[in-house]
């Protein structure tokens, strides 16, 4: 069965995971993703394309892990821009495609003369989706950016840590995967609009502004309270305040760094808890109400730190699920992977076939359709895997033509 986006072809300029991930949406439902790099450039691949994780000692531009994550079932070709010809071909794409997308600093597609006014003339109604650290207008649309570079404009790298410590940060590229999922809504809501008017339109995604987004109740603190983020005993990344609650964090288990999430919602998860305790501690006045335990968390977290380093992550999940308390072990990821069956009942990691590294596991989508539902098969495209077919099948070009673009260094 069609897949429920197979009427749409994508023009993709995208990488890493920023923009690679919007696309990958989009070709899991069955657009057809068309990926357009440099075949002599190394700068213009994928950065991801080389690097680790590798499946065996095996090394090279088809061969990473990360690359292949972010780019199953996605057609590659290869066309060397700096030539007359092969921007004609570009030119001849972007007339049967839907949605030309690309992730690059501000004013790359313009240098190379596919800026949108270009891509208008070319497809009146092209739909061109970009998405760069900060947008194409503003102060700082010039800036260059990378993942941490947009936690820390946006202010998220402030906001987490804990009390005393420098800011921690919200890991690796956090903001490609939120500026993925933007991305791929955006494309989707251009392409609805174009469906109801016939109007195609330039969609501008800023990741800085898409993390500014995610703050929520902490700017609304700043506006309507003049509270700063850090302030006496904030952040706290383990505490919750809106709303409030108490114990809420992760706390200490058996074993080296093994850890149990705990989270009380009220009073009734509170008394679930203390029955399960059933340490002198937990009856204590200073733990009575809410406020209390509010007033008192640094001694509520010591004393359940001492109560839970005892026991395996495990058995205080199961005894805590036992009274319906909010409780999760902390997981690695290769407990989550291979050890949860949740996942695996999902569905979450289905096996891609790549063509040089075979069967490779990747992230599946965490949704499913019961009409139109994702497929991933295939892994991502090797470097001009693709460029046969598409300019024989999609553009009409013959093989020897082809043949003759490729030794013209064309493509």
């Amino acid at each position: 069965m069609p897949g429920a986006l197979s009427s749409f072809r994508i023009c993709d300029f995208t990488g890493q995971l920023a923009g690679a991930g919007a696309t990958k949406w989009l070709a899991s439902f069955g657009a057809e993703i068309i990926r357009i790099e440099d075949p002599v450039r190394e700068g213009r691949w994928d950065i991801l394309r080389g690097t680790p994780p590798f499946i065996d000692d095996r090394r090279g531009i088809d061969l990473g892990g990360a690359f292949n994550n972010h780019n199953t079932d996605k057609l590659g070709i290869t066309l060397n821009l700096r030539d007359e010809k092969a921007k004609e071909i570009l030119a001849e794409l972007v007339r049967v495609s839907d949605v030309v997308s690309e992730n690059f600093a501000k004013g790359v597609l313009e240098k190379w003369g596919f800026g949108y006014d270009q891509l208008k003339a070319i497809k009146p109604d092209i739909v061109y989706v970009s998405n760069c650290g900060f947008g194409h207008v503003g102060p700082y649309s010039d800036f260059r950016t990378w993942g941490p570079i947009v936690q820390a404009v946006s202010g998220l790298t402030f906001s987490s840590g804990l009390p005393g410590l420098e800011p921690a940060g919200w890991g690796y590229s956090f903001m490609d995967h939120t500026g993925a999922y933007y991305m791929a809504m955006a494309i989707m809501l251009a392409l609805l609009h174009r469906q109801k008017t016939g109007e195609g339109q330039w969609v501008d995604l800023a990741c800085s502004e898409s993390a500014l987004t995610l703050h929520g109740p902490a700017l609304l603190d700043w506006t309507i309270n003049a509270n700063p983020m850090r302030r006496d005993g904030s952040p706290h990344s383990n505490r919750n305040q809106w709303p409030p609650m108490a114990p809420h964090g992760i706390y200490p288990t058996l074993g080296n760094d093994e850890w149990v999430a705990i989270a009380c919602r009220n009073e009734s998860d509170w008394d679930a808890l203390c029955s399960v305790i059933q340490r002198p501690w937990s009856t204590d006045k200073a733990f009575a109400t809410l406020e209390d335990r509010l007033n008192h968390q640094d001694a509520l977290d010591q004393h359940l730190s001492d109560w839970t380093k005892d026991q395996t992550k495990y058995e205080i999940e199961t005894a805590l699920q036992n009274v319906r308390v909010p409780v999760a072990a902390v997981l690695t990821p290769e407990e989550r992977i291979d050890r949860d069956p949740a996942t695996g009942s999902f569905g979450l990691w289905p096996t891609v076939q790549h063509r040089e590294m075979g069967e490779v596991r990747v992230d599946g989508q965490p949704v499913h359709f019961s009409k139109t539902d994702w497929e991933m098969t295939h892994g991502a495209p090797c470097l001009s895997e693709h460029t046969m077919d598409v300019l024989t099948r999609v553009l009409g070009y013959s093989e020897e033509e082809v043949t003759q673009l490729t030794a013209e260094g064309v493509i």
